[in-house]
């Protein structure tokens, strides 16, 4: 039986491909992006050996994940900071909520995160009168369009500037015909206040640094960095899985995360935090907390076939790469992560029989591997994942049943050479509905190959 899910999936899948508007807006934004890594790779003087490092870095930090996980913790409260463990989504939302009760909470700014997207946040926080505003501008686009971010890097990136001029006008009140600099500006005046008024600031975190205890954040903007800085406490949510094992593997990894996820060279702003302001010190915050969030993560970790999807470093270019993705768009899948690290990750975090549609969601092309900046193998785990759907009984009996006739109709040669072409066309279109819906009508030859070829050697050898 077809999930609420699968249905969803499908319908939105339809409707975003077939929509050619929203497919030349993605056309062109890729294009910008595939213009520019090749001029971000220049810095590399071996980009393969560079994506092999961070590979292995990675490696390093997640087979023993505990313990640098215990390293981080003990040094970054060894300077004022507080570190929570957060197994579920539920327990991290519930310890946020109890830091603004404490804190007389009224606003919290918010700068781009993911994390914060996968717990829902800004919707908990909203139930419990606190406003929450993003600070990123592709955040703070889709938050006043009530819409969810499009992409892992750019949230708004299936907007062009004429959308995102007439969302201004309809809900901040602006001329309808402002050019993207100017609606930089009209955001910028609007959150300035909030930056300055918020008790709160919460942000996410690129990486955490196992050896030094801190976390590292990376941005054009600057907003994170005003998030953290202002506010008198500073949050942070991130997935235990950031983790990397010294703070000279930023070196490495922060080059990589901004040529793969947009081609610079490096980003505008990088941050280091190792925790709230010390005596002697002009500015941060006087509390700092990190919550470290699992929500699924550990289910990856002990699968070793699955375990390598968690060295992602979130540069999105995967999503730029696929085919599926660049004509059905990221709101089609309708979770927090899109794409083929999406497809792998969410059906084991969120479970394999509600999602597991996912893995399907794919060519198996390859291109996500080729492209990915710490060459994670992304079409094979996605073929992993279907093996796991069928060998964990998510498979439906449709499926099953289909899969069995092909195999005996296999093993058996006389029953792929029984019945004539007529026959056969009008059994598989009547099974495959789903295929022919929106292509040409499936068509036998007359003969199989394996008869064709019988035929061919029999008259050979009469010759």
């Amino acid at each position: 039986m077809m999930t609420e899910h699968v249905s969803s999936f499908l319908a939105k899948s339809a409707i975003k491909a077939a929509d050619i508007e929203h497919r030349r807006k993605i056309a062109f934004n890729v294009s910008m992006h595939n213009a520019s890594v090749p001029k971000g790779k220049e810095q590399f003087a071996n980009v393969e050996l560079a994506r092999e490092r961070a590979k292995n870095a990675k490696w390093r930090a997640i087979e023993s994940l505990d313990q640098r996980l215990e390293e981080f913790e003990s040094c970054f409260t060894s300077r004022g900071g507080r570190v929570i463990w957060a197994e579920t989504a539920e327990q991290a939302l519930e310890e946020i909520l109890a830091i603004c009760k404490r804190k007389q909470c009224k606003t919290i700014v918010k700068s781009k995160s993911m994390a914060t997207e996968e717990i829902h946040l800004n919707k908990f926080l909203e139930k419990n009168q606190i406003e929450s505003i993003e600070t990123d501008l592709g955040e703070y686009i889709q938050q006043l369009d009530g819409e969810p971010p499009y992409h892992i890097v750019t949230p708004a990136m299936h907007k062009s500037k004429e959308d995102v001029a007439k969302l201004f006008y309809e809900k901040l009140f602006t001329p309808p015909k402002l050019s993207p600099e100017q609606l930089t500006l009209v955001a910028r005046e609007k959150l300035r206040e909030k930056f300055t008024s918020a008790e709160v600031g919460i942000t996410g975190a690129n990486f955490i640094i196992a050896d030094t205890g801190s976390i590292a954040l990376t941005e054009n903007e600057g907003n994170a960095r005003l998030s953290c800085a202002f506010p008198k406490t500073h949050i942070v949510i991130v997935g235990i899985e950031k983790i990397i094992p010294s703070i000279q593997d930023l070196s490495l990894f922060w080059p990589l995360l901004s040529t793969y996820g947009t081609g610079q060279r490096v980003t505008v702003y990088n941050s280091i935090l190792s925790g709230p302001r010390q005596p002697g010190e002009a500015d941060g915050p006087e509390e700092m907390y990190v919550i470290l969030l699992d929500n699924g993560r550990t289910n990856i970790l002990q699968d070793e076939k699955q375990r390598e999807s968690l060295y992602c470093i979130r540069c999105g270019a995967c999503l730029n790469a696929c085919p599926v993705y660049k004509n059905i768009g990221g709101h089609a899948y309708e979770t927090t992560y899109s794409g083929p690290i999406g497809s792998v990750i969410t059906p084991n975090m969120r479970g394999m029989k509600e999602w597991k549609h996912l893995s399907y969601a794919s060519s198996l092309c390859g291109n996500c591997t080729e492209v990915c900046a710490v060459k994670i193998n992304l079409h094979g785990l996605l073929l992993e994942n279907r093996i796991e759907a069928v060998a964990s009984g998510s498979a439906t009996w449709q499926e099953k049943l289909a899969w069995k006739a092909w195999k005996t109709a296999s093993l058996h040669r006389n029953l792929m050479n029984a019945g004539n072409h007529q026959i056969k066309d009008w059994m598989i279109n009547k099974l495959f509905k789903g295929w022919t819906k929106h292509r040409a009508p499936l068509h036998f030859p007359q003969k199989t190959f394996n008869q064709q070829w019988s035929e061919r050697h029999k008259q050979a050898r009469e010759k």
